[in-house]
């Protein structure tokens, strides 16, 4: 069948025990002497090839009901394996026959066409195998990773190869059925029964497509609204169908240019607002927006990318269609993962915590542009600055996909791409809706602002500390990107249950009660007294930046709400990190001292994430 199909994906649960009970149900009637009726298993379409000489077999390209065809040769291949240990020649002679092309003299490539079907080049080897497996002992002796020492197939802790599960179940599951009976006579008559349930009773529709027919618009219509396939199937049937018709070597080309985008990596389903889509359709949503520099509707992915492959004298070649997709996949995977040598990874790993999706395209554009390595930091640094600042004062994210697209479109008019272009661009936005905060602004809120569970979650709060506590190390310092800073606890170094343990300035304890009397009174735009003031001062200051830091998990949950003297002993104890300097040193810890160090930290967030005009 043509490379452009998908892998096998039938199995057990939701294919084979049907199809199972379904020809065993055929065979009992048929041992009961009943008559049987035709089971109808749907239809194949098939593209007859042309053969240009006199030898090798007649082929055909399956473009529909692949999984269907390739069930049927390892029910075959199961029945076979059964025939052959009753020593059922005749039978097995006729199963064989609806299994392997005869004649290997007469064939071009015997190794492959003597299979009546032929899967895509990602399941050959694992196919070969089972399917040539004379006996159950065979598969045993060819799969032994997929086997108890007692010689049963394991069921937990391993994937085994789809050949080698459907043909055991078939075949354990025949021969349960054959050997219902003890006496000889009846084990030869149950097993004609099965095999003529299998070769009569089950019966499919084959279209044949004439020459002047569409294989392309016929695959599109038979499968574009399958739940089970996705916008990459219809892309990559798409590319390699040109490919046939280019004469291009498409084993080369899948081999070399679309495997890199097969794996678990690109298969893994990522959830974008309420969109769940596996991995590979959202690069290719990103891809075709950073080529094109045009808005894609994800759920048109197909329709935009064949619009991208171009039709006629604007045809992309399908390889000039791979080389670029490879291209893009190599940054996209280092976006993605953080990981790599290139700006764009660093880009990855800095913004995995913000809602940084509608940059990618962006991303993309710039990491496969003309721009030296430095430019490229500079204006991955300044989209990275725009989502900290914008986030971190509390300014929505609901525009970000008008505003990345928009800058894309910048991208494409200015003839080059530059740093400067970029910061430019996001400089210019004004409202709230789009603005990139001043330093006035971004200090204001760093100092003031509800930062934890006001604004950020603890991923985002996470990631701001752990930028900080690198950009705090000078370059003399023995470990300037201090590792598993992840691991650690965000830690409230003034409690936010500090009732018990953290008296007001005038020596009293608070209440949780007090504290939501105070809270509500500011939001009604009440007086406050002088001790509920205090205590709403308190409250607003313990999710402040300054007084947020990293703490290892059990250190973190051992001071639990404790007094300051206690906590500070802690940090001299297990921390080394810069970002606790300031609390070693502190006598007490209260409201003024969480504004001096968000001050202080401000001037390192600052250089780390700077500002429009900067």
């Amino acid at each position: 069948m043509p490379f452009f199909q998908r892998k096998y994906v039938w199995n057990r649960d939701d294919q084979w025990e049907r199809l199972w009970q379904d020809i065993s149900g055929k065979a009992d009637s048929r041992v009961a002497g009943k008559p049987t009726t035709p089971h109808f298993l749907g239809a194949t379409v098939v593209e007859p090839q042309l053969r240009t000489g006199l030898l090798g077999v007649d082929a055909l390209h399956i473009i529909d009901g692949q999984q269907r065809l390739t069930t049927l040769q390892y029910v075959l291949a199961a029945l076979a394996i059964n025939l052959r240990s009753l020593s059922q020649g005749t039978l097995l002679t006729i199963v064989n026959g609806c299994l392997l092309n005869g004649n290997e003299s007469t064939m071009t490539d015997p190794g492959m066409e003597v299979f009546k079907v032929w899967p895509t080049f990602r399941d050959r080897e694992m196919y070969r195998l089972a399917m040539t497996a004379e006996s159950l002992e065979d598969l045993r002796s060819r799969f032994p990773d997929s086997f108890t020492q007692g010689g049963s197939l394991r069921k937990i802790g391993i994937d085994h190869s789809p050949p080698l599960e459907a043909i055991w179940y078939f075949a354990t599951e025949a021969e349960a059925w054959i050997k219902q009976e003890d006496e000889s006579a009846k084990i030869t008559h149950r097993a004609m029964a099965l095999t003529e349930s299998v070769l009569t009773d089950l019966h499919l529709v084959s279209i044949s497509l004439g020459t002047k027919d569409d294989a392309q618009v016929i695959f599109e219509t038979l499968n574009g609204h399958g739940a089970e396939l996705h916008a990459t199937d219809l892309i990559r049937n798409f590319v390699f169908m040109r490919a046939d018709r280019e004469n291009a070597d498409p084993k080369l080309l899948y081999d070399n240019l679309w495997t890199p985008l097969e794996g678990d990596f690109w298969s893994e389903d990522q959830r974008r607002g309420r969109l769940v889509r596996p991995r590979l359709e959202w690069f290719m949503h990103s891809a075709l927006q950073s080529e094109t520099t045009e808005e894609i509707d994800v759920s048109r992915l197909y329709v935009a990318y064949k619009a991208f492959a171009g039709a006629g004298e604007t045809a992309k070649p399908a390889k000039a269609q791979l080389e670029i997709l490879n291209k893009l996949a190599g940054h996209y995977q280092q976006l993605i993962s953080g990981i790599g040598a290139k700006p764009i990874a660093r880009f990855g790993y800095r913004t995995r915590a913000w809602d940084a999706s509608t940059t990618h395209s962006v991303a993309l554009r710039i990491a496969t542009s003309s721009m030296s390595a430095a430019d490229q930091l500079s204006a991955f640094e300044a989209i990275e600055s725009y989502l900290v600042r914008r986030s971190i004062c509390g300014l929505t994210t609901k525009n970000y996909n008008n505003i990345f697209s928009s800058l894309l479109k910048k991208t494409a008019e200015e003839a080059t791409i530059t740093a400067a272009g970029i910061r430019s661009a996001l400089a210019s936005l004004e409202g709230d809706a789009s603005r990139w905060p001043t330093d006035a602004e971004f200090l204001k809120e760093w100092v003031d602002g509800p930062a934890y569970y006001g604004r950020l979650d603890a991923q985002r709060i996470k990631a701001v500390l752990i930028a900080l506590e690198i950009g705090m190390r000078p370059g003399q310092s023995e470990e300037q990107l201090p590792v598993n800073l992840e691991v650690l606890d965000v830690d409230h170094v003034l409690p936010t249950h500090w009732f018990e343990y953290w008296p007001l300035g005038d020596g009293s304890q608070a209440t949780s009660t007090e504290a939501q009397e105070a809270y509500h009174a500011h939001l009604s735009g009440l007086p406050l007294t002088n001790r509920l003031g205090a205590i709403y001062e308190r409250e607003a200051a313990k999710s402040t930046m300054g007084n947020l830091t990293l703490l290892h998990y059990g250190a973190n949950r051992s001071l639990q709400h404790h007094a300051f003297p206690e906590k500070k002993a802690k940090f001299f104890e297990v921390s080394n990190l810069h970002l606790n300097r300031f609390l070693m040193v502190a006598s007490d810890w209260n409201e003024a001292e969480i504004r001096g160090r968000a001050q202080k930290t401000f001037d390192v967030a600052r250089k780390i994430w700077p500002g429009p005009s900067n």
